[in-house]
Parts: structure tokens; C-alpha cells; sequence
């Protein structure tokens, strides 16, 4: 998957998505930043002990307590949102957050009761979704409870922002969850799409060039039998081999930048001449009857066409083949049949090598289905593909 593939997340190619764990120190200060913001519920347990209502003991065992929690907190709800962390890990956290707030509001008064928000939003982002419903209550009763030592009335204010802002953090998180899964989605769709766009490379380029080397081969041969005595048909072979050549640069070409759509009326003349060169009686229909036949449709049948007479060429030994286009009306409605037979004794039909595997995929893109195996004196093969009523 190159650069311009790749998912950049909610927040586009720059910056840190959601649920993304930073990748350098600017989207690291970034993430601080926009976490940081909520650390303005910390500004009473600050004035507090800015105000020196506590003895200097105090005010020192505050101060390191307050900086303890917001580590606490932040390592919770920044790794956990990134790279989550293990659940007894997790869980062993939020404790030590809950005690220290506990603590540090006995100890040091109703201004401090502030914390328990934290410990809910950390509830909320850290824990799973079902231990969290149960969590962000427990900690308002939790502070209820401190608040009935300390200051009821600062207490019930706080307990309903506390169990809010604790339930409002279980919906970003689950935001963030679904917006993970949604980019890895789309890269397992990327990596599905350039998968099939391998194998739809494969096979055409295994399509074109077995039927163009093929052919090349033939007038190969032909022109080194010609060459002794009549050099100049064997002039005309060589330039055939030229024409050929030239002309499967161009399909390879057109199969590599996915613009290759073959029209059966010339794939029926190009068999006219590979069946001709190999020494085996045509009998071809003159002009194909298309009508309701779509341009995918038609492509199919093309490729079919082309896969089998290059079967016929190289592996049948036949010396009669006959190719039929049909209309006929089937139980799934009205079909376009191709059929290619020959009396050859070639094993072509004894494995389904690549070349009727990926016909097969064509014709099963198109609604299509083919049929292949021993006919009576050779080898038969059958196409279908739906016509437009």
C-alpha cells in the first residue's frame, strides 16, 4: 500500500487521529494539549494550596500528591486511548487514582473533592464498556461518602457532573473504537482491491501472452520450413510474427493500465488465423450476433474465445475445430452460449490449470458460467453469458 493509500485517520494526513497512538513529540504535545485542557477541574486543589492554609508539611505532601494523580490520570487516559494497556493493569490504576483522591481529600479539605472527576473520566476511558457503567456511579457514591467528612453541599454539587462527564468519556471512547475499526476497514479493503487488481493483471497478461506466443511460435516454425525453397512466404510469415508482436505489446499495454476490453468480432478473426497457421480446419461464425449482449458480457466471451483456441493450438494435436455462437433461453433467462469443440486428443480438458481457473472468474464477474471436458471425439468447451431481455 503506497503513502497516498494509507488511512490518515479522522483528522486527515496531519495531526494525530483519534484512537492513534502518537508517532513523534509534536503529535505527543498535541494529545497533551487537547487532554490537558481538562485539567482545569484541578485549579481549586491549586488555589488551595497556593492560598498556604496548610502547614508547609502539607502544603509539600499536596503538592506531590496532586502531581502523583495527574500522572496517574494521564497515563491512563493517553496510553489506554492509543495502545491499550492490560485490564489488571488498568483496574490496578484506577484504584490507586480513587485512593489518592480519597486521601488527599480528608487530608486536605472539600477543595479537593474536585478529583473525583478525574477518577470517573478515567473510569469511563480506561475501563471496558460494562465494568465502566458500573465504575462511574461507584465513584460518585465514593464521593458522596467523602463529602459527608468533608462537605456535603460542595459533594451533591460535584456528583452529578461527576457521573455525567464519566458516562460522556464512555461515548469518546467508543467513538474512538469505532473510528479504529473503521480505518482498519478500509485498509483491509485497499489490500482486497489491490489484490484483485494482481489477479486481474495475472490473468490477463497469462490470457495474451499465451495465445500471442502461441501464434508467434507457429509462424516461427512455419517460416523456418519456408525458408529454404520459398522465402518469400516465409518473408510473409516473418512479417506476420512482426504484426503479432506488435500488436500483444499493445494488449499487454492496455492490460496494464486496465484499459483491455477485447471485441469477440476480432478475437473471431484472430483464431481464423492462429487455427489456420496450426493446420487446423475453422469453421467460425462470419459475424457474431451481439444483440443483448453487454460490453462485460461480450468481453467474456471473448476471453473464453481466446482461451480456448489457444488450448486447441497448443495442446489438442485437433485437426478440425468449430466454434458456435448461440442464442438460447435457459431457466435463468435468456443466455449467449459460446462453444468451441475439436477432435483432439490433448489433455487440456484433464486440468483446470490457470487459464480456465481465470476464465472462470471472468465469467462468474460477468453472471456468467463455463462448462469444460471431453466431447465425444475431443475436448468442448461452453460459455454462457446472461443477455439484457
Amino acid at each position: 500500500m503506497t503513502t497516498e493509500d494509507r488511512p490518515h485517520g479522522p483528522r486527515g494526513p496531519r495531526g494525530t487521529g483519534l484512537g492513534q497512538t502518537p508517532r513523534n513529540r509534536r503529535e505527543l504535545l498535541r494529545k497533551l494539549v487537547w487532554v490537558g485542557v481538562w485539567l482545569v477541574f484541578m485549579s481549586s486543589p491549586v488555589h488551595d494550596l497556593a492560598a498556604g492554609h496548610h502547614t508547609p508539611a502539607g502544603t509539600a505532601a499536596g503538592w506531590l500528591g496532586l502531581t502523583v494523580f495527574a500522572g496517574v490520570y494521564l497515563l491512563l487516559v493517553l496510553r489506554n486511548m492509543g495502545r491499550p494497556m492490560r485490564r489488571p493493569l488498568v483496574a490496578g490504576l484506577i484504584v490507586v487514582l480513587c485512593l489518592l483522591a480519597v486521601v488527599l481529600c480528608l487530608t486536605l479539605g472539600a477543595a479537593w473533592l474536585g478529583l473525583f472527576c478525574y477518577v470517573s473520566v478515567a473510569c469511563g476511558a480506561a475501563l471496558p464498556l460494562r465494568a465502566a457503567y458500573w465504575a462511574v456511579p461507584a465513584t460518585g457514591a465514593v464521593m458522596m461518602l467523602v463529602g459527608l467528612a468533608t462537605d456535603l453541599e460542595t459533594a451533591w454539587n460535584l456528583v452529578l457532573v461527576v457521573v455525567l462527564i464519566g458516562f460522556a468519556m464512555t461515548g469518546v471512547v467508543q467513538l474512538i473504537r469505532t473510528t479504529v475499526e473503521l480505518r482498519e476497514a478500509r485498509a483491509t479493503v485497499a489490500h482486497l482491491a489491490a489484490n484483485e487488481e494482481r489477479l486481474r493483471l495475472a490473468r490477463d497478461l497469462h490470457d495474451l501472452l499465451g495465445h500471442s506466443l502461441s501464434l508467434i511460435t507457429l509462424k516461427s516454425e512455419l517460416a523456418g520450413r519456408m525458408l529454404p525453397g520459398h522465402p518469400d512466404k516465409a518473408a510473409q510469415q516473418v512479417a506476420d510474427i512482426e504484426q503479432v508482436s506488435r500488436q500483444a505489446l499493445v494488449d499487454v499495454r492496455e492490460a496494464v493500465t486496465g484499459y483491455r476490453r477485447p471485441r469477440l468480432s476480432a478475437e473471431l478473426a484472430g483464431a481464423q488465423v492462429a487455427l489456420t497457421a496450426a493446420g487446423v480446419s475453422a469453421e467460425l461464425p462470419a459475424e457474431p450476433d451481439l444483440a443483448g449482449a453487454g460490453e462485460d458480457s461480450e468481453a467474456a466471451l471473448a476471453w473464453a474465445l481466446r482461451e480456448a483456441v489457444t488450448n486447441v493450438v497448443r495442446h489438442s494435436g485437433a485437426r478440425r475445430c468449430v466454434v458456435q455462437l448461440l442464442h438460447r433461453q435457459t431457466l435463468d433467462g435468456p443466455m449467449l452460449e459460446l462453444s468451441v469443440e475439436d477432435d483432439g486428443s490433448g489433455g487440456s480438458g484433464g486440468d483446470r490449470g490457470n487459464g480456465l481457473t481465470g476464465l472462470t472468474e471472468r465469467l462468474e464477474k460477468a453472471g456468467g458460467m463455463l462448462e469444460a471436458g471431453r466431447a465425444r471425439q475431443g475436448f468442448r468447451l461452453v460459455a454462457r453469458v446472461p443477455l439484457t431481455p
